[in-house]
């Protein structure tokens, strides 16, 4: 399985950063090869100075070793060794009515001292934070969401769009990182689903990304904008910033096991503000974001 996926992955990348590459007109993606000491290493792919994306990266990677004793007391294990590999990608526009999205699709393995393997599952999801709200985009993204979901049981999107909600919350903010999609971890085998019908799952989620997002930035890239648009757009990306370091959990264990920092940071954008006790001018669009930020919104129905 470890083999099959990390095969998935790197076609993924390979055609998510060349129609990415299309979309933007000018930049390519530059790619650095790296290891990692402990064991397995990755494909760092990063696009900068774009017409179209400012800063974005779609990461594969694969890493093995010994599990590292804080994680180990995360995941309530002994001493045990690990496979982890995976496809992470953040692309932050340069226009701010194009939003920036996020998306990952990972798996991962432990095994015992005698090399056998004693717990494996998936994990990823994808999501969209939009600094002007245009509600047919939000739409569209959430109903190729659900249309790769309901593919595979109709209980999984309203599931995971709900963990999608509140795992990308913002606790000390009171607010949401953005508006959201799905979200789902720990994918593991029982008597409804097996593990292959996860990867089925998992890879359905991951080929409907493209289609989730392209049209949306084809349809918004060339939308004029204003100096003050942009301000609030690297505003609202301090806040994306906040949860990537405070909260998000691949952050943690990027850094818990030694993973090459580069690529864990390569998620934060390149220019952000961060204003003292700022609030956008009542019954502005700005406004009107926030509000909907501020509780989980349906918004296929």
């Amino acid at each position: 399985m470890k083999d099959k996926f990390y095969n998935y992955i790197e076609g993924l990348q390979d055609r998510i950063t060349q129609k990415l590459e299309e979309v933007d007109g000018k930049a390519k993606f530059q790619e650095d090869l790296w290891e990692r000491e402990e064991g397995g290493g990755g494909r760092t792919r990063v696009i900068e100075n774009g017409n179209v994306f400012e800063k974005g990266g779609v990461n594969i990677s694969a890493v093995h070793g010994p599990l590292d004793p804080a994680m180990q007391q995360y995941f309530k294990v002994g001493d045990v060794n690990f496979f982890a590999c995976g496809l992470s990608l953040v692309i932050h526009p340069k226009n701010p009515m194009l939003p920036t999205v996020h998306a990952n699709w990972r798996y991962f393995e432990m095994y015992d001292q005698q090399g056998n393997t004693i717990d494996q599952w998936f994990g990823g999801g994808q999501d969209l934070t939009p600094y002007y709200l245009f509600k047919e985009d939000a739409k569209h993204f959430h109903s190729v969401c659900k249309k790769a979901c309901d593919l595979h049981g109709k209980d999984l999107y309203p599931k995971y769009k709900k963990q999608c909600d509140e795992y990308f919350w913002n606790s000390h903010r009171d607010e949401a990182r953005g508006i959201g999609g799905l979200f789902f971890d720990h994918l593991k085998s029982t008597d409804e689903r097996s593990i292959e019908d996860w990867y089925a799952f998992v890879t359905e989620v991951g080929d409907s990304f493209l289609e989730a997002y392209a049209p949306i930035a084809e349809k918004r890239k060339n939308l004029d904008y204003s100096k003050e648009q942009r301000d609030w757009q690297e505003i609202r990306r301090g806040r994306y910033v906040e949860f990537n370091l405070v909260h998000d959990k691949g952050t943690l264990f990027g850094l818990k096991t030694n993973g090459r920092i580069e690529s864990i940071f390569m998620s934060l954008p390149p220019h952000v503000q961060w204003h003292y006790n700022h609030h956008p001018e009542e019954g502005s669009e700005e406004e009107k974001l926030l509000k909907v930020l501020m509780k989980p919104k349906d918004w296929v129905s």
